[in-house]
């Protein structure tokens, strides 16, 4: 499975850019997630990289071949990528049967009619999907129709599956389940796929890494976990994790190698970080996960309850904290009266520290 290379890509549309400068290496055998807010570039990165879209600038290399390139004038057409491109509304024919839908392709490429029953047979085991092979995409629920339409993607032997938010038009209950196929197939195929979302659930669920763009920049690019607990700056704290991340205003001093004081909510904490600091400016933002928000009798700062969420397995708590409405996840089955006085306190090992100034990250570390 090849190697996916972008060098310096720009994609303008007149005064427009859609794509700004993006350098990226999507490894072989990877499932790498294009995430971000709508018009930040992903699907057109998508696009650009299957040759459905033509950048201003730069160069893109597949399997260690140039496909693009603005200085030497290369664009390889898309069907000489060997890529799969699967699209959010499936595009499945509806006048054609599943095998037929699955086959077409096929016999473009002037398969011989023992080779494609072969395929056709496994890629029908493979998606759960043989009982349905005579049937039309109208008698097929949501699911069953993306299945098929993953099945005719991957008939031919792809050396990249792409994918543009091909969950979208799904329910919630049968998007988790989708979720769980795809990630599967990945494993079941020894692909790359490469997938666009603006859900970052689904981003964090499903990839290896994540690209996270906005406004055509790359914010950053790193495995899921590592962007959850060490975002690179403010945007990307935001947009990853949901809940979404409490910033509280506070500022600093720097006391040692690895320590500074850190004034918040009428309190003063040492901040630890998990590597020596650099500079530290006076004004900060003290990023807090909503789970290491916590309510707890002793605590040393009042709020008020705004709202509670419960779901069962745990409770989302809105609170009224000065001027700002904060969050916190409390585990267990637990309530709290509207408008009611609680006391949080603030502790964790994956607390983050940014610079008010300019958002980027100054330090991850324990209070």
């Amino acid at each position: 499975m090849p190697e996916i290379i972008l060098k310096n890509v720009t994609k303008r549309f007149g005064k427009s850019v859609a794509v700004d400068n993006l350098n990226l290496t999507i490894p072989t055998r990877s499932f790498i997630t294009l995430l971000g807010p709508s018009g930040c570039g992903k699907t057109t990165t998508l696009r650009m990289i299957a040759g459905l879209e033509t950048p201003t600038e730069g160069e893109i290399i597949i399997d260690g071949k140039t496909v693009f390139s603005s200085e030497k004038g290369v664009n390889v057409p898309p069907n000489k990528r060997d890529v799969g491109f699967l699209f959010q509304n499936y595009a499945l024919w509806p006048h054609m049967t599943v095998y037929q839908n699955i086959a077409f392709g096929l016999e473009n490429l002037k398969w011989d009619k023992k080779r494609i029953r072969q395929r056709i047979d496994e890629l029908l085991a493979m998606l759960k999907i043989e009982e349905y092979e005579k049937r039309y995409p109208s008698e097929l629920s949501g699911g069953q129709q993306q299945r098929v339409a993953i099945a005719r993607t991957l008939a031919p032997n792809p050396k990249v599956l792409f994918m543009d938010e091909p969950l979208s038009n799904l329910d919630a209950k049968l998007r988790t389940e989708m979720r769980t196929e795809l990630k599967r197939l990945h494993i079941d195929t020894d692909s790359t796929f490469v997938y666009v979302t603006h859900d970052q659930l689904e981003a964090m669920t499903l990839s290896t890494k994540v690209c996270l763009m906005e406004k055509g920049l790359l914010q950053q690019y790193a495995s899921p976990l590592e962007m959850y607990l060490r975002p690179a700056n403010l945007f990307v704290a935001d947009f990853m994790g949901s809940p979404t991340m409490n910033f509280l205003k506070a500022t600093a001093k720097k006391t040692g190698d690895c320590t500074c004081e850190v004034s918040f909510c009428g309190l003063t904490r040492t901040f630890t970080g998990s590597k020596p600091l650099g500079d530290v400016p006076e004004q900060v933002t003290l990023g807090v996960r909503p789970e290491f928000m916590t309510i707890r009798p002793d605590g040393p700062v009042k709020a008020s309850v705004y709202s509670t969420l419960p779901a069962g397995m745990e409770t989302t708590v809105k609170l009224r904290l000065g001027g700002e409405i904060v969050t916190s996840v409390i585990f267990g089955s637990v309530d709290y009266p509207i408008d009611s006085e609680v006391s949080l306190d603030f502790c964790g090992s994956d607390m983050l520290l940014y610079s008010t100034e300019s958002g980027a990250l100054i330090a991850d570390g324990s209070l």
